[in-house]
């Protein structure tokens, strides 16, 4: 054993040097100058062996991505650029230029980095696996081995602090990561958790160094040996799968789109030929271990051994992504709530699991009997799950918030928990809640002339009713008509407003803004003007749209009409529009106290604590409104203070809503860089993942913080690093407890403030589907539902 680990560390040594190697003579260099193109060959660099290949390969759809594959009877990626974007046409090319960049230049012409360094003279493609930048004198400075996407080769070095992520079957970013950890544990974690303990499904629980001074890296050698090591010793042995040490077999170790992470081999024979590949280790054998292999709501069990997703009662599978389960959406609506209890719990029943696991953790926990626990459940307007845990002296029941994650259904006997789960006796059909009744039987036979007379009576009042209900539409219409033409003539704008949009022509607008000449704002869609109406009786404020569609006035019509119909008292009320040509003019009620943006970052004074709370539900209504009780769902995409207007009450109005339709479609691939403000969007506008109304949601939490601290989410000049953004140091000072530090300048409601705070947090969490609906989030600033214990909102945030 001991000269194997001598060995071994040789070659540990040899890996960490390689920043200071010389190019091995057996290479081909690739000279700066040359290009490769998908459609012209060589389509790509060999290694010497020809194992390796750097350059185009094609995806299992159509387009091409750049990366590194194992050669042989089937492609194997090991390495990939720009996993994350959208295949590439074959109109590009890959150069190495004459500055030693390489650089993916796009069909649009735009050139995109994959590697850069200073001066570099060369580049290789080893026998290793590994690209690398060389410069004039031989030294490598850059190379793949140093930026790793889902695997390591033999040979290849995961540092400390380094991480591999999973990839999806066409090789974009997967829903697990392996973080080799700062304190040298290896550990397997799902996406978008807090990469706690609790969040971890596979680790190697690698004791710490006694002293700073360790390294503990992951290494994996050419002969198979996988393992942790400190500097030159051995720490940790994760696998010792190889024994052929002829250098005919290539080592690899993936974290798979399931969420395992395996060592495997490719064997040659002496001829170069490729003889085939083995799986020589996995970290789990059961796929049901790995957390978040079925989504929310959902559990994982096995049938005939094999593993599959299964909704929990009272849920119904939402959608499938990439050929994934992302859970199980509930398919009961809900009865009302108040005071922490449900106003009927009648609507709801308890179905009984046995042997069920989860790892969520509960909002609430105590001691009682199976019994209580089940009827705790039914009436708690929170408690979507209960776990009820009979094993102990004390018999505790965990109660749980929909929705949940992790959940397992165990064999008999191994350590399982009875699950109560709450499911509707209502059915949901066309939007409207069916409560199935069974009629009775009349008690009492009426007799037939008496059923003449009800007939008789029945049908002269309805005519009596009609005859008077035309009568009193006919004057009303008449008289409502004379008093809109009136109110036309003399400027007086009231409710009838609210009978129908103006059109109005570009000459009256340009007279109403005296030619455009005060302008009071710019955003995404153009700029705003100060303008008067109706013998200057009506300020206005004209916004000027561009970049918007200039054909197909009718449907851009027909959008004004669906805008005009909104109407609520936390939405800038639309007056009237222009459509002549490309011209495209909107005119809004004016609002005299500036936005939100002026009263929290720019006034003098703060407004006051009341104030500041009653802002944050009037923009909550405004959206709910926008999202719940319009004819069709609108989502604003551009949730900001600046787009939050103040009347002359100081009442929050949001602006700009409905717009987002009437961007040119060119303007689609960069919405975000037109219209969104950073810090402000939600991580799903990066990922090209269908929007919903969460994305206001998200933006909403961000306002909520800012409303709260009078100060924005991103502040560059703040001395301490900590709270430069504003979302994640609220959240450390929600972990540590001290949240009088985030408004320690004046004297709240404690209780209101937390629900505030544990209301943003659950707004702002990376993942849509736990991101709570805008109805949810107003009642949880009134403080008419209990708000629980969110989870970390990002990776980033921990």
């Amino acid at each position: 054993m001991a000269p194997m680990v001598s060995f071994v560390f040789f070659l540990f040594l040899i890996s960490i040097a390689t920043g200071r190697a010389q190019a091995p003579k057996q290479s081909r260099n690739i000279t700066t100058g040359f290009s490769i193109h998908p459609t012209i060959d060589p389509t790509s660099w060999l290694s010497p062996s020809g194992r390796f290949a750097f350059g185009f390969y094609q995806k299992n759809g159509n387009g091409f991505e750049v990366g590194i594959w194992l050669v042989g009877d089937k492609r194997i990626v090991v390495w990939t650029a720009f996993r994350d974007d959208p295949p590439l046409t074959s109109n590009v090319n890959l150069n190495f230029t004459k500055k030693g960049n390489l650089l993916l230049r796009t069909e649009q012409g735009q050139e995109k980095l994959i590697a850069g360094a200073t001066a570099a003279a060369y580049a290789s493609m080893l026998d290793s696996g590994n690209f690398v930048l060389y410069d004039k004198d031989s030294k490598i400075i850059w190379q793949s081995f140093e930026h790793p996407t889902d695997t390591i080769l033999g040979g290849q070095t995961l540092f400390n602090g380094g991480r591999l992520v999973s990839s999806l079957t066409e090789f974009s970013t997967g829903r697990f990561h392996l973080e080799m950890q700062m304190d040298g544990n290896l550990v397997l974690y799902p996406a978008n958790t807090g990469n706690t303990p609790g969040d971890a499904y596979w680790s190697t629980d690698t004791a710490p160094c006694g002293n700073s001074k360790c390294q503990l890296v992951l290494y994996l050698n050419n002969t198979g040996l996988l393992a942790i090591f400190n500097g030159t010793s051995l720490k940790h042995p994760v696998c010792d799968g190889g024994s052929d040490n002829t250098g005919n077999t290539i080592y690899r170790a993936t974290l798979d789109s399931d969420g395992i992470f395996r060592l495997y081999s490719h064997a040659y024979d002496d001829s170069g030929n490729f003889n085939g590949s083995n799986t020589v280790w996995e970290a789990l054998k059961s796929l049901c271990e790995v957390k978040s292999f079925c989504g929310f709501n959902s559990y994982c069990t096995y049938n005939d051994n094999k593993p599959y997703c299964n909704c929990l009662p009272g849920t119904n599978s939402s959608f499938v992504g990439s050929g994934v389960s992302l859970g199980c959406e509930r398919n009961f609506p809900e009865a009302g709530c108040r005071g922490g209890k449900e106003i009927n719990a009648t609507f709801y029943s308890i179905e009984t699991m046995k042997n069920m696991h989860w790892k969520d953790r509960p909002y609430a926990e105590a001691s009682m009997s199976e019994e209580d626990c089940k009827r705790s459940c039914l009436e708690e307007c929170n408690c979507g799950a209960a776990l009820f845990d009979s094993q102990g002296i004390s018999k505790l029941c965990r109660k749980y918030s929909l929705p949940l994650t992790f959940v397992r259904r165990l064999d008999e006997g191994k350590g399982g928990f009875t699950a109560f789960l709450k499911v509707g006796t209502r059915r949901i059909k066309s939007g409207i809640n069916e409560t199935v009744h069974t009629p009775k039987k009349p008690l009492v036979v009426v007799r037939k002339t008496a059923i003449v007379q009800i007939l008789l009576m029945t049908f002269g009042f309805t005519v009596f009713s009609v005859v008077s209900l035309t009568i009193s539409g006919l004057f009303i219409f008449k008289s409502r008509v004379f008093r809109y033409e009136r109110l036309l003539e003399n400027g007086n704008v009231g409710p009838a407003e609210e009978i129908t949009l103006r059109l109005f022509t570009y000459n009256e607008l340009k007279r109403a803004t005296n030619g455009f000449k005060e302008e009071i704002g710019k955003g995404s869609f153009g700029a705003v003007y100060k303008g008067a109406l109706y013998k200057a009786k009506r300020l206005v404020a004209v916004k000027r749209l561009e970049k918007v569609i200039e054909d197909g006035e009718r449907e851009f019509r027909a959008e004004m009409q669906a805008i005009g119909r909104t109407h609520h008292r936390n939405l800038v009320r639309l007056l009237g529009y222009c459509a002549e040509g490309s011209k495209r003019l909107l005119v809004y009620e004016y609002l005299s106290n500036g936005s939100l943006a002026d009263l929290l970052f720019r006034a003098p004074m703060r407004p006051d604590w009341n104030d500041r709370v009653r802002i944050a539900q009037d923009v909550a209504r405004g959206i709910l409104y926008l999202h719940e009780e319009c004819e069709a769902p609108i989502i604003h995409c551009d949730i900001k203070p600046h787009n939050i207007l103040m009347d002359e009450f100081w009442t929050a109005k949001i602006s700009d809503f409905g717009l987002a339709k009437l961007l040119m479609p060119d303007q689609t691939r960069t919405f975000t860089g037109v219209r969104g403000t950073r810090g402000y969007l939600a991580p799903e506008w990066q990922k090209n993942t269908p929007i919903s109304v969460k994305a206001d949601v998200y933006s909403y939490g961000i306002v909520l913080f800012e409303i709260l601290c009078c100060r924005r989410n991103l502040e560059l000049d703040i001395s301490n690093n900590d709270e430069m953004i504003l979302s994640d140091w609220i959240y450390q000072c929600f972990l540590a407890g001290e949240l009088e530090k985030i408004v320690k300048w004046e004297e709240v409601d404690k209780i209101t403030l937390e629900n505030m705070i544990k209301a943003g947090l659950w707004c702002i969490q990376d993942e849509p589907a736990l991101r709570p609906s805008m109805k949810s989030v107003l009642l949880m600033l009134e403080g008419i539902t209990d708000v629980s214990v969110p989870p970390c909102p990002t990776a980033r945030t921990t």
